[in-house]
C-alpha cells in the first residue's frame, strides 16, 4: 500500500543526526554498569576486552547484513518492513506485535524507570502513595510501589513523547545534544582512566582481600565467556532502531547503512576503551568485590576524583539514559506507523499530524502502553522473556537477505555474503538453544506472549481491504 502525500512523513534527518541516533540509542546504562558482573565471572582482563571486541565484530557483521536489506526500500518500519518484503505479513506482524506489546514499549518503560531511579540517587524522590504500596494485582503487580519514581518516569516519557510529537527535527536536535554530551563524558572518563598511574584506591578492603579472580579452563571458561557475551550484547542493543525511521532520513539507501556502520564503530571503540580504563584504575579483584547495587563506572570515577567523580558519573548516566529514551520513542513508533499503513495495526496509528508531520497517534499508543508497564513494574520480566525471540528475528533478518539476494531483489555486491549471514544465523541459533535450555519457563511464557498476536493478525487480515 503506497501512502498518499498527505499521509507521509517528512525527510528531515541527515547523516550526522542519524549516526548520533545510532550511537545514542546504543549507549545507555550498560556501559556504566556491566563491568561489575563481568569482573565477577573470573575472566582475565584480556578475555573481558576480547568479549567487548567480539561483540562489536558480530554487531558490525549484523550491520553489514542490515545495510543490504536497507537497499530494498525507502519506507519506515525497519525490521518489520524487511520481514514483510521477504516473508509476508504474518512474520512481520508477529515482530511488530512483539515490539509493541513488549520489546519497544518495555524498553521505554525500563529506560524511564532507570532515569528516575538515577535522579533518586542524587535527590531522594518522595513516595506519596507509600501507604498503598502493599496493594497488588495477583500478588505479582504492585502499581503503587515506588510510586514517586514511577510518576517521574511517566513524566519523562510524556515530555519526550511531546518533543517527538512536535517534529522529527526537534527530536533529532535533542538526540544530538544528549548523545554529544554523553560521548564527551565517556571520553573524559577514558582519558582519566588511561592516564591514571597511582595505586588503585581500595574498595571494601576486607571483601577485596577475599576476592580472587580465578583462572578458568575448559567448560568453565566457555560458560563464563558466554555469560560475559550476553552482558556485553545487552550494552550493544538498539543499533538497528535507526532503520525504523528510514522514511524520515534523507537519501536513506545511502545514509541508513552509513549511519549504522559509523555509529556502531563509534560505540564499539568507546566500549573497549572505557572498559580498559576501568581495569587500569581498579584491579579485577577490586571490581569483583563491589556490591551488586553499585555502579561500576561510579566506583572507578570515585577512585580517581572522590565523591565529585561519583556524582559526575551519576549525572552522565542520567544524560545517557534520557538520550536513549528519546531515540527509542522516535524509532519504535515508526514500526507501528508502518504496520497501520499496511492495515495490520490500529488504523489511527497511520495518521500523520497535518502540521508537525509526525505519527502522533502511534506516539500516543506507545506512550499509554509504556506508562501502564511502568506502573505495573513488570517490564523487566517481560523483556527477559523475549530476549530469545529478539535473536530469533535477528536470524530471520540474515535469512531474509539470503532469500532476497537469491531472488534478485538485492542486486548490489554485499560485503562478506553469504558468510556473514551464515555466521549470524548460527550464532542466533546457538543463543536461542542455550536460552531455551537454561530458561525454559521464561522462553515458553515469552513464546505465548508473542503468539497472543495471532488472533489480532487474523482480525487485521480479515479487515485488510476494508
Amino acid at each position: 500500500m503506497k501512502p498518499s502525500n498527505e499521509n507521509t512523513l517528512v525527510r528531515a534527518i541527515g547523516l550526522f543526526t542519524a549516526t548520533l541516533l545510532v550511537a545514542g540509542i546504543m549507549i545507555g546504562s550498560g556501559v556504566f554498569k556491566k563491568i561489575i558482573p563481568i569482573a565477577q565471572t573470573g575472566l582475565t582482563e584480556t578475555w573481558i576486552l576480547a568479549a567487548w571486541v567480539l561483540a562489536g565484530v558480530i554487531t558490525m557483521l549484523s550491520a553489514f547484513n542490515l545495510s543490504g536489506l536497507a537497499s530494498m526500500t525507502e519506507e519506515s518500519g525497519g525490521v518489520y518492513e524487511y520481514l514483510r518484503i521477504a516473508f509476508g505479513n504474518f512474520y512481520s506482524f508477529l515482530f511488530g506485535w512483539t515490539d509493541f506489546t513488549i520489546i519497544g514499549s518495555a524498553s521505554v518503560a525500563a529506560l524511564g524507570f532507570i532515569f528516575a531511579q538515577t535522579i533518586n540517587t542524587l535527590v531522594p524522590i518522595p513516595n506519596p502513595l507509600q501507604h498503598w504500596a502493599h496493594i497488588s494485582i495477583g500478588n505479582f503487580i504492585f502499581p503503587f510501589a515506588d510510586a514517586g519514581i514511577k510518576l517521574l518516569a511517566i513524566c519523562a516519557i510524556g515530555m519526550l513523547t511531546f518533543v517527538n510529537y512536535r517534529g522529527v527535527k526537534e527530536s533529532g536536535v535533542v538526540s544530538n545534544i544528549f548523545t554529544s554530551a554523553k560521548m564527551a563524558g565517556i571520553l573524559f572518563l577514558i582519558v582519566l582512566g588511561i592516564l591514571y598511574v597511582s595505586p588503585p584506591v581500595p574498595v571494601q578492603p576486607a571483601a577485596v582481600a577475599g576476592a580472587v579472580v580465578s583462572h578458568l579452563e575448559g567448560g568453565a571458561f566457555l560458560s563464563a565467556f558466554f555469560m560475559t557475551m550476553l552482558s556485553v550484547f545487552w550494552a550493544y542493543d538498539g543499533w538497528l532502531d535507526i532503520a525504523a525511521i528510514t522514511g524520515e532520513i534523507k537519501n536513506p539507501k545511502r545514509n541508513v547503512p552509513l549511519a549504522i556502520l559509523i555509529g556502531v564503530s563509534m560505540a564499539t571503540g568507546l566500549y573497549v576503551l572505557v572498559n580498559y580504563a576501568y581495569m587500569n584504575v581498579l584491579s579485577l579483584s577490586a571490581l569483583a568485590a563491589v556490591g551488586e547495587n553499585e555502579i561500576g563506572a561510579a566506583v572507578v570515577a570515585s577512585a580517581i576524583l572522590g565523591n565529585a567523580g561519583k556524582t559526575m558519573i551519576i549525572v552522565l548516566i542520567m544524560v545517557s539514559v534520557f538520550g536513549s529514551l528519546n531515540g527509542v520513542i522516535l524509532s519504535h513508533t515508526r514500526i507501528y506507523f508502518r504496520m497501520a499503513q499496511e492495515n495490520y495495526f490500529f488504523k489511527k496509528a497511520a495518521n500523520v499530524h497535518p502540521r508537525h508531520r509526525t505519527p502522533h497517534m502511534a506516539l500516543l499508543y506507545m506512550m499509554v502502553w509504556s506508562c501502564l508497564l511502568v506502573m505495573s513494574g513488570s517490564f523487566e520480566i517481560l523483556t527477559d522473556m523475549v530476549i530469545f525471540a529478539t535473536f530469533l528475528f535477528y536470524g530471520l533478518l540474515a535469512l531474509a537477505l539470503v532469500k532476497m539476494k537469491r531472488a534478485g531483489k538485492i542486486k548490489a555486491n554485499l560485503i562478506g555474503y553469504p558468510v556473514i549471514q551464515i555466521i549470524i544465523m548460527l550464532f542466533s541459533l546457538t543463543l536461542i538453544i542455550n536460552t531455551i535450555v537454561s530458561q525454559p519457563k521464561q522462553c515458553l511464557t515469552g513464546l505465548l506472549l508473542i503468539l497472543s498476536g495471532v488472533p489480532f493478525y487474523l482480525y487485521f487480515k480479515k479487515n485488510e481491504h476494508r
